[in-house]
Parts: C-alpha cells; structure tokens; sequence
C-alpha cells in the first residue's frame, strides 16, 4: 500500500498538561509493532479497546493504558492507527512517549518520528478519506468557540460542501460537454442548432453563477460569526452602558458610577450570548458639549468611529431623563447611522425610577420611537437594578445576530477564504471569460474558460494539478497531532 513505504509517526494528541488522560496517536505501518513492543503481547485486534500495561524496552513499567487500534485503511488517517489513553500526568506521557521514540531503528527498517503539524490530517487526505473541504471542516470544528461556530463548521466536516461543490463541478462538466459536441461535430449542425445549445449553455451558467454568488454571500455573512458579532452600545453620560455591559457579560467588566462620564475609552468585551460570540463595546456618553475636557472629546469620538464599524449598535436612554437634554448630537449621529443601514436596537433604561403603567409604558414607546424615527419593535423597556426587561433584550440581540449572519432560516456556513478565493477568482471568473468568448462566438476559448472553472473546484476539494502547492497553506495552522 502507498502508505507502507512512509515513516510511522506519533504524538501527543491533547493538551501536555495534567489532566484526567492523555491520548497518544500513532500512525503507519509499524503501528503493530510499536503496539507489541510497548505491551509485550500479541498483535493487537482491530477496534477492540483493551488495557494493557505498557512498558520500556528495559521491562520497565510505565504507565496502565486504554489501548485502540485500527486496520488501515479503516481508520482516521487511511493507515494502521494506534491510541494509547494514557493518565494525564506528565511524567507518564513523556516517559511512553521517549519509549515510542527509542523504537525507531532504521537499520531494521523501522522508521519511527515525530508528527509535524496536521500531519495525521494530511495522511488522511493523501489516502482519499477525506477532501480538502472536509479536513478544513475538521479545523474550524477544533478551532470552534460558541454553539452556532459549531453548527457553522458541520457542513464542511459532515461532506455537505463536498457535495455541493461535486454537485456543481459535474454542472459544468455537463455544460463543457455540450460545447465540446459542437467543436467536434460543429459540421454536422447548422448554425441555428450550434447558436441554440450556446445560448442553453449559457443560461445553465448564469443561473449556476447566481447559486455560488449566493453562497458567497452568506459564507461572508457568516464569517462575523467567527470573528464575534461587533456590538456597541452608545448613548449619553449616565445612561447605564456599564450596567448593561456588566450584565450582559455576567462579570463585573466596566466601572459602574453615578458620576457622569465615567467611561472615557471604549471597552470590548467578547462573550457568548445564547452561542453566540459577541464583542461588545462600551463607550463614552455622546452629548453637546462646549467643554475643554480633550479627553472625553476624543472618547465621544471614537465611540462615533467605533459604531459605523460595529455590526449592531445598542442606543440606551435613561427614561428618566425625559427633557433629553444635549441630546442632539447622539441623535444626529443616531440619524447617520440609520442611513448607513445599521441593525439597530434602542434600550429605555432606569424604569425602576419611575411610576408607569401599562398606558404610561405605551406613552414612553410613542415619545421615543416617534423622536428616533425607529420602530417601536426595536424598544426595550428594561432596569438594571431589578433586571426586568433584560431576557427579552437578548433574545431580540440574538434576533439581530440571526439577521447580520444570514443564518435566521438555515445554519451558517463557514469556509476557507482559501475556498472563497477559488470561487472567486477562479470558478466565477471563468464564467466572465466564457461570457466574453460566447459573445465573441468563439465556442473553443469559451468551453476552455469553463474548464478553467473546473479546475478551481478541483483546487477547493484536492481534485486538481497543482494541489501541493496548497497543502502546506491548508495543513500549517493544525496543532500537533491532528
């Protein structure tokens, strides 16, 4: 088998630190042999998990071990694999992982080393187990955080973007083909079949064209997910951004005072709201001010700069300052950031200080809403002291996060921006070139330009001339023994 002739590697596939287990990977063809060396036993049967006292080559103890292996190529990597759940102590795994280093002999032909990064998943990959799709898949899976970077990352790891991508390569397999019936066999049809199937091939084109325009589209919407979903919250001296902030984070992050202007700088804080990852900035009060105070200048504005960058912005007004004084300068940027179609949200805080009603509480959503020009679903009505109004507020964030991502009706979707790259400047732009040569009436140059697409799926899934090039790009960023 391929794999035979290339040395049997190791490594520590968890964390060396203590800890319950560590677990030790082993891959290739001497696999077997390290396993009888190290537990002075017969071979090993395949997926049968055992205990075995695993010891030096002196006969020394070292440690009691879960042992598993698997039969190449039905395992992870393609080839014969061995893990060793070793205890957790560090002492134990360094002392198993010398004796594994100590068997490699090259003048019995017993090629033993250490795995480079991603090694493991490279094997995999060369032994056709998996795509490149999928092992990025199993990346962003390891490199996942919250709930929904999870969800995100399944479609590649689960074969789902293998499949799309298959799906659309044979699309423009089949629209080549046509092409290629009239190169061949052009003298055999007259001229209005050979303008017929052009005109067919490219309507398959626009349309597949749009479909991955489209994917494009929601894989950048998704990639906030990765990256945490910019949330600011502005709002003038006082209002309780802090508070909020704090409350949201479940931790005591921003200085809470009574005295106006208290946050000077802004603060980022990320943190899971209902799986997702989130940034949340607090800033310094904006209000219209003729103060010589630089300081809190330069806070108002980089709290103005901050929210044009921001994917959500959260307005807080204190409702008990219902003569909003100095406000014009938040709601004039309140007005710009609406016509830069800023997902919005606006809190109506400090309800406790008041005496409202169920009418009054109407009156105070018709006040506000009407001066803001937004939406009165857009209003929460929330207090910081008794937290009333706060598990509806993050529900409506989550709303937002939804919409930001493109992910309110199906999952996220998460790739490579190598795969956005090659779908971009390769897949669709051979469709531009096709499009140029069909209306050039040249059905060589455009049936080449297709092919050209081809070839750039083939790069995203390992299928294609030139994939060394990209195997140290996609394998460089896996820790050791992955």
């Amino acid at each position: 088998m391929y794999y035979s002739t290339r040395p049997t590697i190791y490594a520590l596939s968890t964390h060396l630190a203590r800890s319950a287990i560590g677990i030790i990977r082993i891959s290739g063809s001497m696999s077997s042999h390290i396993y009888t060396k190290l537990t002075q036993s017969q071979p090993p049967k395949p997926r049968l998990a055992t205990v075995k006292t695993l010891r030096s080559s002196k006969g020394k103890v070292l440690d009691e071990a879960l042992v598993l292996y698997f039969k190449g190529p039905a395992s992870y990597t393609g080839e014969d694999l061995l893990e060793l759940h070793v205890h957790g102590g560090v002492a134990i795994i360094q002392a198993v992982l010398k004796a594994i280093k100590g068997l490699h002999d090259p003048s019995q032909g017993i090629h033993i080393r250490y795995a480079e990064n991603g090694e493991f998943s490279q094997r995999a990959f060369i032994n056709g187990r998996f795509d490149l799709t999928e092992i990025e898949g199993i990346r962003e899976m390891i490199d996942a955080e919250t709930e929904t970077q999870r969800i995100a990352a399944l479609s590649s790891l689960s074969g789902d973007t293998k499949q799309l991508f298959a799906g659309w390569r044979n699309h423009i397999l089949n629209n080549v083909a046509l092409l290629t019936t009239v190169i061949d066999f052009g003298e055999d049809h007259d001229i209005e079949e050979v303008n017929e199937l052009f005109q067919t091939v490219n309507d398959n084109i626009i349309q597949l064209e749009s479909q991955i325009s489209q994917y494009l589209n929601k894989v950048r919407r998704s990639e906030v997910l990765l990256k945490g979903i910019k949330t600011i919250l502005l709002g003038p001296p006082n209002a309780g951004k802090s508070s909020i902030l704090n409350i949201l984070a479940n931790n005591e992050s921003a200085i809470v005072s009574e005295i106006a202007g208290t946050t000077r700088d802004i603060i980022d804080v990320p943190i899971d709201i209902q799986g997702y990852k989130v940034v949340i900035g607090d800033t310094a009060g904006i209000r219209t001010t003729t103060k010589e105070d630089q300081i809190e200048i330069e806070g108002i504005k980089r709290a103005k700069l901050k929210s044009f960058a921001s994917d959500l912005v959260i307005i807080v007004l204190p409702v008990n300052d219902d003569k909003m004084v100095d406000y014009n300068d938040l709601f004039e940027h309140i007005s710009t950031l609406k016509l830069e179609n800023k997902e919005i949200l606006v809190i109506l805080n400090k309800m406790d200080l008041i005496d409202v009603d169920k009418k009054s509480k109407q009156q105070l959503l018709d006040k506000f809403s009407k001066r803001l020009e937004i939406d009165q679903s857009k209003f929460h009505l929330i207090s910081c002291i008794n937290g009333s109004g706060m598990e509806s507020l993050t529900n409506s964030m989550v709303h937002s996060f939804k919409t930001i991502s493109l992910s309110e009706s199906t999952d996220p979707i998460i790739v490579s921006s190598r795969i956005q790259d090659l779908l971009e400047n390769d897949v669709l732009q051979g469709f531009q070139q096709f499009y140029h040569w069909k209306d050039q009436d040249d059905v060589v140059l455009a049936c080449e330009s297709l092919k050209q697409s081809i070839e750039g799926i083939g790069k995203i899934t390992g299928e294609a001339v030139g994939v060394e090039e990209i195997l140290g790009v996609v394998f460089s960023s896996f820790c050791i023994g992955k």
